[in-house]
This record gives C-alpha cells, structure tokens and sequence, in this order.
C-alpha cells in the first residue's frame, strides 16, 4: 500500500514559517507530479502548489511569492517552506503524488497523505 508521510505542520503565529515534508513510499514510482493541497473548515480542498518531475511548478494566486515547492525525484519527497503565514493559511494540509504503485502498475493514480494541521494565529 502506497503511504505518503507528511511532517512539519504546527502552530504559528501570523508572518511565521513553517516547512512542510512529505516522503513516498518506496512502491509509488513513475511519479508525474507531487504537491501540496489544503482544506480548512468549511470550505473545499484546494491546490496550494505542484511540482511536476520535469521542475515546472505551480501555485495559487493566494501563496504566490510566500510559499516555495521543492522536490527531490531521487527519495520521493516534496517539500513546502510556507513563510509569511497568514490566519487564513489555516488549513489542513494533504500531500498529493500522481503515480503508479508496484501492485497496479499498469495505471496512474492519486495517492494522498493523511493530512498536517497548519494553524496560523497570535
């Protein structure tokens, strides 16, 4: 079973930073894309920032020039280092890779972490 391992959410106070890290097992491979999802209470779960193997990244608008995406292809890790935080950052953060697993090989999926809490507040 595919199992993506997140680390690094916590509390904050607002302009701080946190970094988070998630790591893939190691029977995900032929991962496409990596990234960062987030769902605070009430409201849909939505992209916060990808990274696909070629390098190219995207973010939301709302995290532009405060969040960062990197990736190393060579464990499976993908990280996020989340600076200037706001309260409206708060949210439950999912780790998202898009591969193939070792037991069905010859399809890709979505696989998704367990989620981080991230709580920006004074």
């Amino acid at each position: 079973q595919v199992q993506l391992a997140e680390s690094g959410g916590g509390l904050v106070q607002p302009g701080g930073s946190l970094r988070l890290s998630c790591a893939a097992s190691e029977n995900l491979f032929s991962i496409n894309a990596m990234g960062w999802y987030r769902q605070a209470p009430g409201k849909q779960r939505e992209l916060v920032a990808r990274i696909i193997s070629g390098g190219s990244t995207n973010y939301a608008d709302s995290v532009k020039g405060r969040f960062t995406i990197s990736r190393d292809n060579a464990k499976n890790t993908v990280s996020l280092q989340m600076n200037s935080l706001q309260p409206e950052d708060t949210a439950v953060y999912f780790c998202n890779a898009q591969g193939r697993s070792t037991t069905v090989p010859n399809r890709t999926r979505d696989f998704w972490g367990q989620g981080t809490q991230v709580t920006v507040s004074s």
